[in-house]
């Protein structure tokens, strides 16, 4: 396996993880019990901020994260792995 290929599964794996992470932070939408007493703690100005920020940042790591896999998609070897 050439060594492109490595460097570029790290990348796509670190990406994968980034972003589960990222989406995971994201806060609820719905209108459960737990986001009715966690409300209280999400209703500031700067949460704005922070959530605008967590967008970009989770939209950037699944860019990377598909450009990585289309790269491998073109670059890794046909056949066995190995």
């Amino acid at each position: 396996m050439a060594w492109y290929n490595i460097i570029l599964i790290i990348i796509w794996a670190i990406s994968a993880i980034l972003s589960i992470i990222l989406v995971l932070m994201h806060s609820g939408k719905g209108t459960g019990l737990s986001d009715m007493i966690a409300s209280s703690m999400y209703n500031t100005a700067a949460s704005g901020i922070v959530e605008k920020n967590l967008d970009r940042m989770t939209l950037a790591s699944c860019i990377v994260f598909g450009v990585t896999l289309m790269i491998l998609m073109l670059t890794f070897p046909q056949g066995a792995i190995g």
